[in-house]
């Protein structure tokens, strides 16, 4: 099986599933439980991608500047700052931590 063989497959499974999703009655979307469960994988989602792109290099989990620059960003988003100026910050403190090291 070849590179392109699984990006075909990949390809085909991936439309299936849109597709499958469009045969989802509306009402069933609506309810309550469905609705809530939706909401919560998708946060779940992000933080585990958050996590992986932070600890993660390849196999490994890393614990370096990134972690330090995640917290500061957390926390001034939790502060409702500006997103820009989260951004900014959290990568003058990654820079500013590897500068030291």
């Amino acid at each position: 099986m070849t590179t392109w063989h699984i990006i075909l497959i990949a390809s085909a499974a991936t439309l299936a599933l849109k597709l499958a999703g469009h045969l989802v009655p509306a009402g069933f979307l609506e309810r309550e439980r469905p609705a809530r469960i939706a909401d919560l994988l998708t946060v779940a989602l992000l933080a585990a991608l958050i996590a992986v792109q932070t600890l993660g290099v390849g196999q490994q989990i890393v614990v370096d500047a990134r972690v330090p620059a995640v917290i500061v960003a957390a926390a001034l988003y939790a502060l409702r700052v500006p997103f820009v100026i989260v951004v900014a910050v959290a990568a003058v403190v990654a820079a500013g931590i590897r500068a030291l090291a």
